[in-house]
């Protein structure tokens, strides 16, 4: 007796109908957001910068002043508020993670609030100190002043 293979072509509306199905099936986690203290305005928006823990002491004791800066301790990286859009010009060397919105991708718990500005009414870390002191702890020339290339 012979063994019969039954072949069946899926056309486009069947494969999609399947992906549909498979992404309902796996919901993505909700996204976690740095959330900043109560009595604090955000009137140029809010991204953030991470970095490795190990670092964030270093850049502490670098900067001129602080805004709030968040631990998350799941993923041992350091995140400090910046004014939206502090990414424009600005390649933030590896392994820094900036992220618009302050969204804290794949965090389990939201990390924790361990600097706040003293009396500070915005919890902005300037971006352009951090960028430079960030860049000063990796070795690695600022952006703005590599040579250009035609």
């Amino acid at each position: 007796m012979s063994t019969v293979t039954v072949r069946r072509l899926l056309d486009l509306d069947t494969l999609v109908r399947f992906e549909r199905r498979r992404s309902a099936a796996v919901s993505p986690p909700p996204l976690t957001r740095l959330a900043v203290p109560d009595g604090m305005s955000q009137p140029l928006g809010c991204d953030a910068v991470s970095v490795p823990s190990r670092f964030g002491p270093l850049l502490m004791a670098r900067l001129p002043r602080a805004g709030c800066v968040y631990e998350d301790v799941d993923a041992a990286r350091w995140w400090w508020i910046v004014p939206a859009d502090s990414d424009v010009a600005l390649d933030w060397p590896s392994p820094a993670y900036y992220s618009a919105g302050a969204v804290v991708p794949g965090a389990r718990r939201a990390p924790s609030l361990i600097h706040s500005p003293s009396g500070g009414e915005v919890p902005y870390t300037p971006p352009i100190p951090l960028y430079l002191a960030w860049c000063r702890a990796t070795g690695t020339t600022p952006a703005w002043s590599r040579a250009v290339r035609a």
